[in-house]
């Protein structure tokens, strides 16, 4: 009987000390959800920036904007980085969620094209410039036309702003409104055309060597659409998150991102 217990204690023993083991190493590994481009190829380097103090990444690809968030809010996730304030706010709202920035680490600028015309000097009277007709990203094309002169807004109407806040137009431009996706495809038939930075990669654009002009990086619309590290309320001091927020937030991934997309991704901090 002795002998029997002596067994039991000792694989208990065991047991004990190789889950102990476990929790250890799962203590160094950060697992975080991201987009593929560019989301996750900067993970990429920020995880060579943690492997330096032990620590092991794992980062999960996703193809849309609700798992990233959920699994984070259950626990299953330690972080996400796919999004920007709004969007976090608005799923927050919607979902009952308990989500958080803890960083802001890039902005994907809003560029303006050429359409019929080479530059914005060439601009003439009546001209098109076609413009986003979905709510932030419409303001977002008012703000930067407003930054380069071309338009006026009315005082304070910021991130709301519409066409009907246009308070000065000098050159009686028709400014139109459409699908953003389809923006790219109608430059033959429009003066200029304001595009998102993704639609302008994937129509073969690069906002630093193509645009005539993109957002500035103090902007109000930058900052307030920079995209952010996500954590769970509750989890915005842990040492995961601290050791990944400096990791996004280093020299190696601010270098990686201006080297590697030329303008098209541009870090915040």
């Amino acid at each position: 009987m002795k002998k029997t217990i002596a067994i039991i204690l000792t694989l208990v023993l065991a047991l004990s000390l190789c889950a102990c083991g476990g929790n250890k190493a799962d203590d160094k590994v950060i697992t975080v959800g991201a987009s593929s481009t560019p989301h996750a190829e900067i993970l990429k380097v920020a995880a060579e920036v943690l492997a330096k103090d032990g620590w092991t990444l794992e980062i999960k690809e996703y193809t849309d904007y609700v798992q990233p968030n959920n699994v984070v809010e259950d626990g299953e996730i330690d972080a996400n980085y796919f999004q920007h304030v709004p969007y976090l706010n608005q799923f927050n709202t919607d979902n009952g969620t308990h989500l958080v920035s803890v960083a802001m680490v890039h902005y994907e600028p809003f560029g303006i094209y050429a359409g019929t015309k080479s530059a914005i000097a060439d601009l003439a009277d009546g001209d098109k410039i076609a413009i986003p007709n979905d709510g932030s990203n419409r303001a977002r094309a008012l703000l930067l036309l407003e930054q380069e002169g071309i338009i006026k807004l009315k005082e304070g109407v910021g991130m709301e702003a519409t066409v009907l806040d246009i308070a000065e137009n000098p050159l009686n431009l028709d400014i139109v409104e459409m699908e953003a996706a389809q923006i790219a495809n109608v430059r033959d038939s429009v003066a200029l055309a304001v595009i998102n930075g993704n639609y302008a990669l994937q129509a073969g654009l690069n906002a630093g060597t193509d645009a005539l002009a993109v957002e500035d990086a103090e902007s109000i619309s930058a900052t307030t659409y920079a995209n952010i590290l996500v954590v769970k309320e509750g989890n915005e001091e842990t040492d995961k998150t601290k050791a990944l927020k400096a990791a996004l937030l280093s020299e190696e991934v601010k270098n990686f991102i201006n080297e590697t997309y030329s303008g098209a991704v541009v870090p915040i901090f």
